[in-house]
Parts: structure tokens; C-alpha cells; sequence
């Protein structure tokens, strides 16, 4: 149960669940979205909650973008369905499909010098242990060595990874953005991304981008035994823990105080051309 003190930061936070819509075949889609929302965030004062899926994107960090045969790898994977892009956050190579759950916290600046960029990776590592507290087991961080993506704040179950965190940062807003594997096989994915290093990288001297492996890797259906609803069971306790501390912070502080309200998200147009302006941003050289 959680007490007042528990994710007071998120007291007034709008949820945006767009993870069946599937329709949006660019997956620069969703980061162009948390991009226009930082900037409402900006002018509102609101935060917002984003979570969304996609069915088959490999996202390049940007050192990823720079390896020496990344343009045969990307099209390697191109030949495998997926659709690789690079996306304008912090972190290397992640595979995207229908058992990751992508999750964005977007927040409006305090002041345009706030730099508290551990703090910010804190309210996710808060909110997703929370959110898992029932299932009895513990959240660790730190960075698991032979996991894609790693991370300080690589978050993992009994030594497995299954979320890493990054964080794309405005003048006046930013947005702290997770990956969740939750359901299917995660030695699947760090096989995947292996095979897009050995391609992209070319020279096995190469040690500057992540050196994968299989046994690193887990999803929640996997690692706390959610089985195969495991996507629905996470994405039901994010909300539920949102709207609880929402339901808290509404009777302890205001109880006249409108807890959610409909957000008016961009039109899809403006979306798609912010999208274009990142895809030519972030392209490789």
C-alpha cells in the first residue's frame, strides 16, 4: 500500500497508453511524441506518463550509428523485418517488439540549469519497483556486464537485465524514457543484437560498443513468472500505482483537485514531421 511519502513526484501525472496502438509503422513515431510533449510540458506545467509498443524497430544509439559497417547491418536487419532507426536519447542498440513495453516519464524543468540527471533516472527506477512490488522480488541497478544497452541504471532480476533507462533532456523540459522486456525469450533479443554488433563493427578489435551475451538478458514473463499476459499485467501496475499515488495525493492534499484530465495530443501530421526532422538529424554520416 502505498503512504504518502511514496512517488510524490508523480501526484498529478497525465497517463498516455498508446501500447495497442500498432498503426504507426515509424518507430521515430513515439520519440517524436515525447519531443512535442516535453514542450507542453514546458508551457502547461503538466508531466506526462507515455507508454507505447512497436512490433519490429531495432533503435541505434548514436555511438552505434558511428561503427564502421553499420550501414550492411542495418540493412541486415531490414532484411529481417525489422526497421532501424536512431534515436535522439542517451544508451546504444535496443530491438523493439510487442513483448517491450516503452516507457517515457516527461517532466517541465524547475529552472533551465536543473543538471539532477540521477535524480530523474531515480523516479523510474521508483515507479517500476513499485510497480513490480507485487510479485514479492527485488529491483536491483547497476550495470550488468553482457547485456545490450548497458547502463548504470540497468535494472535486473536475480542478476538479469530486463529494463534499461535513458534520458533525452530539453531547455525547459525532459524526459526520462525505459525499455521493458516483459514478455517472450531474452536470449532471443541479446542474440539479435550480437549478430547487429558483429556485422556493424567489422573489426573484432573494435571496444567501444557493447559485447552481448545470452545469459545477461531476461523478461518479466521469464524472471518473475508472469506469464504469457505478462505485457498486460506490467502495464495494468504502472497505471494502478500512477493512479493510486494521483488518488493519495488528490485526498491528502486537495480533494477538489482534478487528478486526470484529457490530454490533447499533437496532431499525427505534426507528429510525423517532427519525426522526419529527427530521422534527418540523427542519420548516419
Amino acid at each position: 500500500m502505498l503512504n504518502e511519502q511514496t512517488l510524490t513526484w508523480a501526484n498529478s501525472i497525465q497517463i498516455i497508453d498508446r501500447t495497442e496502438e500498432l498503426t504507426e509503422a515509424d518507430p521515430l513515431y513515439s520519440f517524436a511524441l515525447d519531443e512535442l510533449l516535453c514542450k507542453q510540458a514546458h508551457v502547461s506545467g503538466a508531466s506526462f506518463c507515455h507508454l507505447w509498443r512497436h512490433p519490429n524497430a531495432f533503435i541505434l544509439g548514436q555511438r552505434d550509428s558511428r561503427l564502421p559497417d553499420v550501414t550492411s547491418a542495418m540493412e541486415w536487419l531490414e532484411s529481417k523485418d525489422y526497421i532501424p532507426v536512431i534515436r535522439n536519447s542517451g544508451g546504444a542498440a535496443v530491438p523493439l517488439d510487442l513483448g517491450t513495453i516503452n516507457l517515457s516519464l516527461i517532466f517541465p524543468k524547475a529552472t533551465s540549469t536543473n543538471t539532477h540527471f540521477h535524480q530523474d533516472f531515480e523516479k523510474m527506477y521508483e515507479l517500476i519497483c513499485e510497480a513490480l512490488s507485487f510479485t514479492g522480488l527485488s529491483v536491483d541497478k547497476g550495470e550488468i556486464q553482457g547485456a545490450f544497452c548497458p547502463g548504470d541504471y540497468d535494472l535486473s532480476i536475480n542478476g538479469r537485465k530486463f529494463c534499461g533507462i535513458a534520458q533525452r533532456r530539453q531547455l525547459h523540459a525532459y524526459s526520462v524514457q525505459a525499455f521493458v522486456i516483459t514478455s517472450g525469450c531474452g536470449s532471443a533479443r541479446t542474440q539479435l543484437v550480437r549478430h547487429f554488433y558483429d556485422l556493424a563493427a567489422f573489426d573484432s578489435s573494435l571496444d567501444n560498443y557493447p559485447h552481448v551475451t545470452d545469459e545477461s538478458t531476461g523478461s518479466l514473463e521469464e524472471l518473475a513468472h508472469l506469464g504469457k499476459d505478462a505485457n498486460r499485467i506490467f502495464i495494468d501496475a504502472i497505471k494502478r500505482t500512477l493512479t493510486q499515488v494521483n488518488l493519495t495525493a488528490s485526498m491528502s492534499l486537495n480533494r477538489d483537485k482534478q487528478v486526470y484530465s484529457p490530454t490533447m495530443l499533437p496532431y499525427p501530421e505534426t507528429i510525423r514531421a517532427v519525426a522526419e526532422k529527427l530521422r534527418k538529424r540523427y542519420s548516419v554520416s
